[in-house]
């Protein structure tokens, strides 16, 4: 495919160049039956405009970077983007994942247990023990009030994030259905492990709200996806005109979820306390992804694709609900200071997973 060799990243360029080629072809088609093709020069600039929208997901990672600091210079520029807009703007990321997915692709994903079961020991299990341990440090080396170390605990307690979703798609787009099983399971099954280990790290049992989280989950990844996998199987035409709009919008998107957040807890960010929870968050994503894409080192060490495996399963580790984890917050601590590290969290954890999308799609491109 030509636009395959002119993307940039040739990976990503594929899965949403594969629908384009055909409209490019029938556009050819049409265009010879009528009447002579149009000139070279502008075909050339119809397709290079076409390849610029596709390729612009390769910048979500300076974009990220962009909000961010955009958010803490001046807040008002998120601030409008309010909690309520956080599970339409997620499902229009898995809309985009399920466009470029097809249901064969989900029925593998749920043929491969033992990754799935990788994916629970990394959020449930690894996950939650940086989370104490972080957490304890918090208050007895680096001196921070009780509740921020209640917080970054929190943290650790909550399920998969959708965003890991969407960074396994731009780094190894064939994993993105296993990823969003993983994720899905997660959530569902969340319902039981937030508040069990809520109590066992915090010493406080949360009531989480089962229908409410349930509901989440088919609005935010279900309806999407299966939207985006019943447009690309009944409405093909539709589906490859919308897709070369999608990788802008959902950068666009992406830079909304992040800097939202940061902007409208700037205050507990930048108190005192707000070096010392970013440097400890630090510390325990990274620890994080780097348990995921070991722990998955190890088990799939004689799997043809344990690369792939390792990057799905370290962004499942290291990219968490924070946006859960600071509702939870705000809801049952009468302490606004456990909602400052969700708020963090949910900042670094985009800089984090989108970097490494940035590393590791550049590694891909075979």
């Amino acid at each position: 495919y030509p636009a395959e060799q002119g993307s940039g990243v040739p990976i990503r360029g594929r899965v949403w160049a594969k629908a384009d080629h055909g409209s490019f072809e029938q556009d050819r088609v049409g265009v010879g039956a009528a009447s002579a093709s149009p000139p070279q020069g502008v075909e050339e600039g119809r397709v290079d405009f076409l390849k610029i929208l596709k390729s612009a997901n390769s910048i979500i990672p300076h974009v990220v970077l962009g909000s961010t600091i955009l958010a803490l210079l001046y807040p008002p520029s998120f601030t409008w983007f309010t909690t309520r807009y956080y599970a339409p703007a997620l499902g229009f990321l898995m809309f985009a994942v399920g466009v470029n997915s097809s249901v064969k692709d989900f029925i593998e994903a749920i043929k491969r247990p033992d990754a799935i079961a990788a994916g629970y020991i990394g959020q449930f299990i690894a996950k939650p023990f940086f989370g104490f341990l972080f957490g304890t440090l918090a208050v007895t080396t680096f001196n921070l009030p009780t509740a921020v170390g209640a917080g970054i605990m929190l943290v650790s307690c909550v399920s998969g994030a959708q965003l890991s979703n969407y960074a396994t798609f731009l780094t190894d787009p064939h994993m993105a259905p296993l990823s969003i099983v993983m994720t899905s399971l997660s959530t569902a099954s969340a319902v039981f492990f937030t508040p069990t280990l809520s109590y066992l790290l915090i010493g406080k049992k949360l009531p989480v709200d089962v229908v409410g989280m349930m509901s989440s989950i088919v609005q935010i990844v279900v309806a999407p996806i299966a939207a985006g996998l019943l447009l690309n199987r009944f409405l093909p035409r539709l589906c490859s005109a919308i897709q070369p709009f999608l990788p802008p919008l959902s950068v666009f998107v992406t830079a909304l979820c992040v800097g939202s957040p940061l902007a409208i807890n700037i205050k507990a960010v930048l108190s005192p306390y707000g070096l010392s929870i970013v440097f400890l968050l630090f510390a325990f994503h990274t620890t994080s992804f780097v348990a995921g894409y070991h722990l998955a080192g190890t088990w799939f060490r004689k799997s043809a694709d344990v690369k792939a495996l390792q990057r799905t399963i370290s962004f499942e580790t290291g990219m968490q609900s924070s946006l859960l984890a600071l509702a939870l917050a705000n809801r049952f601590f009468p302490d606004p200071l456990v909602g400052v590290p969700p708020a963090v969290s949910v900042v670094l954890m985009s800089l984090m997973g989108f970097g490494l999308v940035m590393l590791w799609s550049k590694k891909t491109q075979v």
